[in-house]
């Protein structure tokens, strides 16, 4: 494929085009045999590929595909808007029986510190936070690199829920899919949640969310985290984190949310993303200041 550039949008033939990449890299090896590194669209994926495998997409295929990831998104923030508009009245009428119907509650949502190994997935998250109201810091740092810095940024943002993610996936071939060795990036989410672990023991306190496509799910619970990808090995969409992330921000800190409950507005589901019941990180004020 003569034309085939950096930056086209690609799917592979023996996959049956179940997934849009961008293409990353072009690697030349012996006897002029091109390999394409590619990354997941929407999907937290990296992989390689054959030239002779890849089949670039027509602008109207990725215009579609696009448009239906964006219905599906637009679908969950409209149902997470809508749920938390029905829990604030609800809590409204319980508690405050002898007041006007004019709110008289301010709320403290979590904050979010979320790590990203991929700068074009980070800018999509922090657009979806911003639209949902979730105050959320989000640093570029790849997978590698998290375990290092992950205790000095600890310190300096004091977050209620850190995201640790980016890109993994099993390699090829592997068979043995409680191998650490056989993942991309795995271990080095492991290790940052360990680290992070190290400062901040409880998993009350700090809310850790870890891993990305296929990753080693019962390694990252293992290492201390409250939510990880993925337990049946498939791919997670890029936005799961951010899902997860809100519901943990704005659920009562006098509260455990079920792992049920907190998969309901995921778009990957029980398959992709698991965890343990976790306290919430709202906090609910009283009285609301007339000058907010």
């Amino acid at each position: 494929m003569a034309d085939l550039k950096i930056g086209d949008i690609v799917a592979r033939k023996s996959y049956n085009y179940d997934v849009l990449f961008k293409v990353t890299d072009i690697v030349e090896g012996p006897n002029s045999k091109k390999t394409v590194v590619l990354k997941g669209l929407y999907l937290r994926l990296v992989a390689d590929s054959p030239e002779s495998d890849i089949k670039k997409i027509p602008y109207n295929e990725i215009d579609r595909f696009s448009k239906d990831f964006n219905k599906k998104v637009n679908r969950i923030i409209k149902n997470i808007l809508k749920e938390r508009k029905a829990q604030k009245i609800s809590s409204y009428v319980r508690s405050t029986p002898n007041y006007s119907r004019e709110d008289v509650h301010f709320g403290k949502p979590g904050k979010v510190l979320h790590i990203d190994g991929d700068g074009e997935y980070l800018d999509i998250c922090l657009k979806i936070y911003k639209q949902l109201e979730v105050e959320a810091v989000g640093l570029i740092i790849p997978e590698k690199e998290q375990p290092k810095v992950i205790t000095k940024l600890l310190r300096e943002y004091n977050p209620d829920i850190l995201v640790l993610t980016g890109h993994d996936s099993l390699l090829k071939n592997s068979k043995d899919f409680r191998n650490i060795k056989n993942y991309r990036n795995s271990c080095y989410f492991v290790e940052s949640v360990k680290e992070a672990r190290k400062y901040e023991p409880s998993m009350d306190e700090l809310v850790i969310f870890a891993g990305a496509c296929q990753s080693l799910f019962e390694a990252i619970i293992q290492a201390g985290a409250n939510y990880a990808s993925s337990p049946h090995r498939i791919l997670i969409h890029c936005l799961d984190p951010v899902f997860i992330s809100e519901k943990i921000a704005y659920t009562s800190v006098d509260r455990f949310v079920s792992i049920e409950e907190v998969l309901e507005n995921t778009i990957t589901g029980i398959k992709g993303i698991g965890g343990l019941q976790t306290r919430g990180k709202y906090r609910k004020g009283l009285p609301k200041s007339p000058y907010q």
